[in-house]
């Protein structure tokens, strides 16, 4: 066996064997689950004669594709292999610039209202989020909280951490989303003192020019 690298995120491992040679088709099988704090994904595919490859989805799911014909007992030898390496991957991704407040409210958060089940790679201040409140892009596990907030009561910024912690696992602002952030009991009250503060903030403006900073979605 002999190991690929692909691009950042991705793995691969080729062996020399011949295969048997299995009729072209669609994906045989996909099932997941769990190796500590990674999900596993698991696709066997009929197309897929020689390979195994791996590539981390987002910051917690690893998907894993072999052939439909590699022995069961071969391919958990391989799945641990590349957990053990995405663990190690995330490792050295993880340079946290966040500040040191957010991150142990993000901490304490997310083990009040997630089970401690979720997980980022950086949470941090941006003095470009001029348009929004926050920002979260679950597939880079990174969250930004406008600068604006810094010194916005306590329940606020709670409330702005909850938001984005709750798009780690709902991307969208879907109902489920929505049943994440009312976990947190102030969620009413906070998003009424931010609508108040983006109305000041749109009269102090006034001049109707368009923000040209980029943002991140």
């Amino acid at each position: 066996m002999r190991m690929l690298l692909g691009r950042p995120g991705s793995l691969c491992v080729s062996s020399r064997e011949r295969r048997p040679q299995v009729p072209q088709g669609s994906d045989s099988s996909d099932h997941s689950s769990r190796s500590g704090d990674i999900a596993v994904r698991i696709v066997r595919s009929a197309r897929r004669l020689k390979t195994v490859s791996a590539r981390l989805l987002d910051w917690q799911t690893l998907e894993i594709r072999a052939p439909a014909t590699l022995p069961e007992a071969e391919l958990r030898r391989f799945v641990q292999r590349f957990v053990e390496q995405a663990m190690e991957m995330r490792r050295k991704m993880r340079h946290f610039n966040s500040d040191e407040r957010l991150e142990q409210r993000a901490v304490r958060l997310n083990q009040a209202l997630f089970g401690g089940t979720l997980r980022w790679r950086s949470i941090s201040f941006a003095a470009n989020q001029r348009k929004s409140f926050g920002s979260c892009t679950p597939a880079l596990g990174t969250i930004r909280i406008s600068k604006r907030l810094a010194e916005a009561p306590s329940f606020v910024l709670d409330y702005v951490i909850v938001h984005e912690l709750a798009h780690l696992r709902e991307p969208n602002h879907s109902r489920a989303f929505w049943d994440l952030v009312y976990r947190y009991d102030k969620t009413e009250r906070a998003r009424g003192y931010l609508m108040a503060l983006q109305m000041e903030e749109d009269a102090i403006a006034g001049d109707g020019l368009a923000d040209d900073e980029v943002m991140e979605e």
